[in-house]
């Protein structure tokens, strides 16, 4: 009766691993990866894969667990960088403290978005973000000064070279941009692991299963999807400052654009949304396709990659609907034994 215990015991596996384990796991291996990783064009595309996976990860704080599909996310993102590239170059404020003060700005843009339209049900909540992404990025395309403020319009803004300054966050290598991606990642993983075990949580998937019937009970739908709106919107700016100030660079075009917003859902989407890991997954997958996609053909055949992007979400949606997480979950379920949490 023992060794049949114990045959069971090895079976299931003497390890037995949750979401807290696998989360630690992969966070310290992406800590230790630049010891190995010493090429700048590798690193480099490791941390655009970083930077998606904290956009996906944003999008889905709010998206993935509600159910409803944005594809304005963008215009946080363009707000982040906009605030924190001006307030440097016209105030002289370090990026760190503009990328607050842009993350802010898109928290209370949220809210007097989110209060409306997340009464709307069906696709007309993600016909009203498209409109609202770009009402605000053809209005910043086509004015050179607003207020004072020059905008430049569809030109875009050059972040004046510091030299090696860390308030001014700039870097004369791309290593310590790895890890403030990486902490911003690790933040929004940990924060998205926190509220999927929290009431928010809770009241989002009792929202995203049955929306009436969450009403019926007490929950307030329009009230907790604009607070989870407003913080992914928050870490949406964040994640805006940090690549206007990576490339040193920002318009309207790139960083307000339909297709960032269609990067980051995809990736979510196809990753596995509602799900911790799902986004990282997803960005793990598709953003090195994206990158050989535009760097192999980006002259000849511009928006490849949103074609393979649209090809690997049929195959998703046909072959595994909840994302590529649940597979590898089922794996681990049954190799290492444990719970998914």
């Amino acid at each position: 009766m023992k060794t049949t215990i114990a045959a069971k015991s090895t079976r299931s596996g003497g390890l037995r691993l949750n979401q807290t384990t696998v989360l630690v796991t992969i966070l310290l291996v992406l800590a230790l990866a630049p010891i190995v990783v010493t090429d700048s064009f590798t690193l480099h595309s490791m941390i655009m894969v970083l930077f998606f996976a904290y956009m996906a990860t944003s999008w889905n704080f709010v998206c993935g667990y509600v159910g409803q599909l944005s594809l304005g996310h963008a215009m946080f993102n363009g707000m982040g960088g906009y605030v924190s590239v001006l307030m440097f170059t016209q105030l002289g404020l370090s990026p760190w403290l503009g990328m607050l003060f842009g993350g802010v700005l898109a928290m209370v843009t949220a809210v007097l978005i989110g209060l409306p339209t997340f009464r709307l049900k069906g696709p007309y909540f993600t016909l009203t973000m498209i409109a609202f992404a770009e009402i605000v990025r053809i209005w910043i395309e086509n004015t050179n000064e607003f207020a004072g403020i020059p905008l430049k319009g569809a030109e875009g803004l050059i972040v004046p070279n510091r030299g090696d300054d860390f308030w001014a966050f700039q870097f004369s290598t791309k290593l310590p941009y790895y890890y403030i991606i990486l902490s911003f990642l690790a933040v929004a993983l940990v924060a998205t692991a926190w509220m999927e075990r929290s009431k928010l949580g809770f009241c989002l998937k009792a929202i995203r299963g049955d929306r009436d019937a969450a009403e019926a009970l007490g929950v307030n739908p329009t009230f907790y999807t604009s607070l989870a709106f407003a913080i992914s919107a928050f870490m949406t700016a964040i994640g805006g400052s940090f690549y206007a100030q990576f490339f040193r660079y920002i318009n309207p075009e790139r960083s307000m654009g339909l297709e960032l917003s269609i990067d980051m859902a995809v990736m979510s989407i196809i990753g596995g949304q509602g799900t911790v890991l799902g986004p990282l997954l997803g960005a793990a997958i598709l953003t090195p396709i994206a990158e050989i996609a535009r760097g192999e053909f980006g002259g000849g055949l511009l928006g490849l990659h949103l074609v393979v992007y649209g090809l690997a979400l049929m195959l998703c949606v046909l072959y595994f609907p909840k994302g590529a997480i649940e597979p590898i979950r089922k794996l681990c379920l049954r190799y290492f034994g444990g719970n998914e949490r």
